[in-house]
């Protein structure tokens, strides 16, 4: 039986991460970076594609651990299993690396004596390369093609190979551990150097906890908020400070379906509510970091700018289909890459410019070649606004005038306006950018808004609703007072909610995102719902809702894509950087604290 998303933990080392389940097995992990190719893939297929289970001795892949949690405000994860014999505590982490990404899991006795089991199986390429297996200097030596990984265990542990697989027993009994270590590395290099994971574990706590005491929130929601961010850095791409939409790909937006997508890479269409986020509750260095892989990524010909980028800002993410996978419940197909990054979206100048904007009234120091690339951003946009594009939701379907696009290029002008007027020695021509400004907001408000409904709707001339217009208080192109805004968030809140959830868009009848099938509530979208009662003064709805999504939350405080109210599960890429993202600035407004442009 296939474990349910949210069963899985994360762990990580700021270059890549893994995926823990609740039955002890690490069922997710690509190395050296989030977007290399998986070795531990049996999440997207079977044990056979590659896992790591430590469990008690006689338990199987459906059973689960008594209870687990992190280690105070840190990602290291700790898993309890109460036996007949005994209790023991599995801690999984992954430390900080030097050069080499380490997976570290120490098996600790806490009561009695526990016998115990380990089971790695090993395929590189995601699941599809089964390597060579041999012993050298006491270690387990796998190698295939460029991959090599080494693993390490105490001379009392038992190991053997079998089935191609390497297997290990061995007991602890109170008071005594034995430790795992995984140690990736180039094929072609030398072994790295050892490390001890005793001494690993206290540096990993004490970096976290280091970490985590610089955040500034103290609200009634610290808890979450926290745990929220620390998902958000382990998310982070620490070389580049790029941070990736989620950890996985394929994980499918509905069961069976085919919406089933790639986001191991950085989008930009998150970067102004990521920033938002980071600078709200007092993590400026994350935010200058952001900042910086922003200002590579968008660098060039703004008729290049793309609407995601690699992890240093790789602009080639060919997509591909996996074959031999079976996909996650047998969805499929399982994809690697995003064709996505060949759409038009006009929405990302937007968001760039609103980005840098807010950045440096955060007080980030500005870099000398900033205000020119968003003018040339700027007068790119100014010469293509007009034209249709694939809208931030990134439809396979037709290009359409999206509204929330029109909206922010209306934030593009907008901004350009307020940073002449604010700083009159910076080049630039303020009544051209108001020009832009006035014309766009008048064609939104004719062309995008329905009458007759009261409420802004997803294209010009559309019946259809879309979540993204609920960003618009947001934004400030309407106050919330206006009888446009409030109708707009009453019309979201009759037509695409679901128990209480919002939905992106209706994919009934002819979807316009082309596609087959149906998707579970956005959770990015209910924060955004939160934000926007909150904004038009219907606080305790704001609150009602905020804590309900609260409740979808894992055991561990993780959230993926999207939340399927009927089966009461989560779906889509997991942990959803968006979502949780969602969560702090929610959070944040709902502590008083006004973030809009």
């Amino acid at each position: 039986m296939t474990p349910r998303i949210e069963d899985y933990a994360i762990i990580g080392d700021l270059q890549t991460a893994a995926l823990v389940g609740r039955n002890g097995s690490v069922d997710w992990l690509c190395l050296p970076r989030f977007d290399s190719g998986a070795c531990f893939a049996a999440l997207l297929g079977d044990e056979d594609n590659g896992h790591w289970r430590i469990a008690p001795q006689g338990t199987d892949s459906t059973e689960t651990c008594t209870r687990r949690a992190y280690v105070e405000d840190s990602l290291v994860l700790e898993t309890f299993w109460e036996t007949r014999t005994g209790v023991v505590k599995v801690i999984d982490f992954m430390p900080q690396r030097d050069k080499a990404p380490d997976v570290m899991r120490i098996v600790e006795g806490v009561s009695g004596s526990v016998d115990m089991s380990s089971v790695l199986r090993l395929r590189f390429d995601f699941g599809s390369v089964v390597p060579w297996m041999r012993r050298s200097h006491g270690h387990r030596v796998a190698v295939a093609g460029p991959d090599s990984v080494w693993l390490r265990s105490e001379p009392a542990v038992k190991t053997w190979g079998q089935q191609f697989s390497t297997c290990s027993s061995f007991t602890v009994a109170e008071g005594e551990s034995v430790a795992f270590v995984l140690t990736w590395h180039p094929s072609h290099s030398p072994r790295p150097k050892l490390i001890d994971p005793h001494k690993a574990l206290k540096h990993t706590l004490t970096d976290w906890a280091k970490w985590a005491a610089r955040c500034t929130y103290h609200g009634r929601h610290r808890e979450a908020v926290l745990r929220s961010l620390i998902t958000l850095k382990a998310l982070t791409y620490a070389p580049t400070g790029g941070i990736v939409a989620a950890l996985t790909t394929s994980l499918p937006e509905e069961i069976g379906g085919v919406r089933n997508w790639d986001y191991r890479y950085c989008w930009l269409r998150d970067s102004t509510l990521t920033l938002a986020a980071m600078i709200s509750v007092g993590y400026m260095e994350e935010a200058a970091a952001w900042r910086d892989w922003l200002l590579r990524a968008v660098a060039g010909d703004p008729a290049d700018l793309q609407i995601m980028y690699g992890l240093a800002g790789e602009r080639r993410l060919p997509e591909t289909e996996l074959p031999w996978l079976r996909g996650y419940e047998n969805s499929l197909p399982v994809r690697i890459g995003n064709a996505a990054v060949r759409q038009q979206q006009l929405d990302v100048y937007g968001e760039v410019i609103d980005s840098l904007r807010l950045a440096r009234d955060a007080g980030l120091h500005d870099k000398p070649h900033a205000w020119n690339l968003q003018l040339s951003l700027l007068g790119f946009l100014e010469s293509t606004w007009r034209e249709t594009d694939e809208g931030l939701w990134e439809v396979r379907g037709q290009r359409r005038h999206f509204v929330h696009s029109k909206v922010m290029a209306w934030v593009a002008a907008d901004r350009a306006v307020r940073t002449l007027e604010e700083n009159p020695d910076l080049p630039g021509d303020a009544d051209r950018w108001r020009a832009m400004r006035d014309a766009v907001h008048a064609e939104v408000c004719e062309k995008g808004y329905d009458p007759v409904r009261n409420t802004f709707t997803q294209y010009y001339g559309s019946e259809e609703l879309d979540a993204s217009t609920l960003l618009i208080v947001r934004t400030g192109f309407l106050p919330p007072d206006d009888p446009r805004v409030t109708g707009t968030v009453d019309a979201v809140r009759r037509e695409l909610a679901h128990d209480g959830l919002i939905r992106r868009y209706s994919t009934e009848g002819g979807s316009v995102d082309g596609l087959p099938g149906d998707e579970g509530a956005f959770i990015a979208c209910s924060f955004w719902l939160v934000d926007a009662l909150k904004r038009t003064g219907r606080t305790d709805e704001a609150e009602e809702l905020f804590e309900r999504l609260l409740e979808l939350r894992n055991d561990v405080g993780l959230l993926a894509e999207e939340y399927d109210s009927v089966a009461g599960r989560q779906l889509g890429n997991y942990p959803q950087a968006f979502s949780h993202i969602g969560l702090v600035n929610s959070a944040v407004d709902l502590a008083g604290e006004d973030l809009a442009g």
